[in-house]
C-alpha cells in the first residue's frame, strides 16, 4: 500500500469530514461562512435598553422628505426613544431655486409640526469652485439659510472624493479656496459638521487580514483604494489642516474622525486642535470592544463627545444605550457583517452621559429649545 505523506493526509481527512457536514439525523444542511451566528452560551447580567437614560439630541441624522414628510410619526418614534431633538443634516442638498423651496418646505414644515424637536443643517454644492461669482453665491446662500432657520453646515465625504472645480480638477478638503465659508461659519457662530473619508480598512487589501472583509465582500462599492486619488492618510490630515487653519471656527468631526479604533492618537488630535469636536454615529462597535479604554476616553474628552447615529433605524439606538449606559458584557451589536466582534458597556457616569446626550450639543448649535433637558 502507498504511503500517503502527513499534509496529504489530513487534506483528505478534511475533505471527508466537510463532506459529511450535512446530518444524516437532522437534515441541517452545510452552512456558509456569512451565515455563521452563533448564540453565546455565557450566561451574565443583561440591560437591554429601549429608552435612554435622559433625553438626548441627535446630531447625525438624515431625513431626505422633510418638506412632505409626516413629523407626527416622526415625533412618535423619537419619543419611544427618549430623543429630545433630532438634527437633519441634509437641508439643502444644492444651489437650485428647486433646492431652496424645498428648504423652505421643510422649515415651514418644522415649524408647523415640531418647532422644538427637529433641526436642519444646510450644505453647501462645492462643485465649481474658482468659477466668477461662486465665493460670493456660496457665502450668500449660507447666510440666508442661516437667517432662515438652519442651525449649522454639514460636509458630506464627497468634497474629497469626487468634488470638481471649474476646471474639472479634484478639490481637495483644505482647498484655500473654500476658506471663506468656514470663516463665515465663525462669524455666524454655527459649527460645520463634517464627513472626511471612510473607515481606514476600506483602503486596505480585501484580504484575510482586513477585519472589514465581510462587509465589503457584501457590499463591493465600499472598498476604496486606486481610484481614488487620495490615499485614506492624505483625506485625513487634509480635514486637520483644514481645522487648524480655522481656530475660530467650531468642527463637528463626523464618525469620530475615523479614529475611534484607535482613541490614542483621537486623544493627541483633540489635545492639538481646542476646535475639533467628535460625534460617534456608526461608531458604537469600535467603542464597545474597548470598554475601559472607551470609558477613559470619554470621562477626559467628556466636553466635546457628541451623540449622533446616522442612518435612521430606531431598533439601533439600543445598542447605542446599552453600550454607554450600562456594564453588560459580550452583547451582540445590531448589524452581524459591520462587526462580527461582541460589546461591552462603558458604563458612563451620569455627568458624562447628560454631556454626550444634550449638553455639549447645546453649547455648539445655537438656538435650540434647552427647557426641555434636566440642568
Amino acid at each position: 500500500m502507498k504511503k500517503l505523506h502527513l499534509p496529504v493526509f489530513f487534506s483528505l481527512i478534511s475533505t471527508a469530514l466537510l463532506a459529511q457536514t450535512a446530518s444524516p439525523i437532522t437534515g441541517d444542511q452545510p452552512l456558509g461562512f456569512e451565515e455563521y451566528d452563533p448564540i453565546s452560551t455565557l450566561k451574565v447580567a443583561e440591560h437591554k435598553l429601549g429608552r435612554s437614560k435622559f433625553p438626548f439630541i441627535d446630531v447625525h441624522n438624515h431625513q431626505f422628505g422633510m418638506p412632505k414628510q409626516d413629523l407626527k410619526k416622526l415625533l412618535a418614534d423619537m419619543d419611544a426613544l427618549n430623543m429630545a431633538v433630532m438634527i437633519n443634516l441634509s437641508g439643502r442638498g444644492g444651489d437650485s431655486d428647486e433646492n431652496t423651496a424645498r428648504l423652505g418646505e421643510s422649515f415651514a414644515n418644522i415649524s408647523k409640526n415640531a418647532p422644538r424637536r427637529v433641526a436642519i443643517f444646510t450644505n453647501v454644492a462645492f462643485d465649481g469652485v474658482g468659477a466668477p461669482g461662486w465665493t460670493e453665491k456660496a457665502l450668500k446662500l449660507l447666510e440666508e439659510d442661516i437667517k432662515r432657520g438652519a442651525k449649522g453646515l454639514k460636509v458630506y465625504k464627497n468634497l474629497g472624493f469626487n468634488v470638481k472645480d471649474s476646471e474639472g480638477k479634484l478639490v481637495p478638503v483644505d482647498d484655500p479656496r473654500l476658506d471663506p465659508i468656514w470663516k463665515k461659519c465663525g462669524e455666524l457662530g454655527v459649527p460645520v459638521l463634517i464627513h472626511t473619508a471612510d473607515p481606514r480598512p476600506f483602503w486596505d487589501p480585501l484580504d484575510r487580514y482586513n477585519e472589514r472583509w465581510l462587509e465589503l465582500k457584501l457590499n463591493p462599492r465600499r472598498k476604496r483604494g486606486s481610484q481614488q486619488e487620495f490615499t485614506w492618510e492624505q483625506l485625513i490630515e487634509q480635514q486637520h489642516h483644514l481645522f487648524r487653519k480655522n481656530p475660530k471656527t467650531k468642527f463637528i468631526a463626523a464618525h469620530m474622525g475615523w479614529y475611534p479604533h484607535n482613541l490614542s492618537k483621537l486623544d493627541s488630535l483633540l489635545t492639538a486642535m481646542p476646535n475639533m469636536n467628535v460625534e460617534i454615529g456608526a461608531v458604537i462597535a469600535e467603542l464597545g470592544r474597548q470598554p475601559r479604554t472607551g470609558k477613559k476616553f470619554f470621562e477626559k474628552y467628556q466636553d466635546r463627545i457628541l451623540f449622533g447615529k446616522d442612518s435612521w433605524v430606531p431598533s439601533e439606538y439600543a445598542t447605542y444605550f446599552r453600550v454607554l449606559e450600562t456594564e453588560d458584557e459580550y452583547f451582540p451589536y445590531h448589524k452581524k457583517y459591520h462587526a462580527f466582534w461582541r460589546m461591552y458597556g462603558l458604563g458612563l457616569s451620569d455627568a458624562v452621559l447628560k454631556k454626550v446626550y444634550y449638553k455639549n450639543a447645546l453649547r455648539l448649535i445655537p438656538g435650540l429649545d434647552k427647557t426641555q433637558f434636566p440642568e
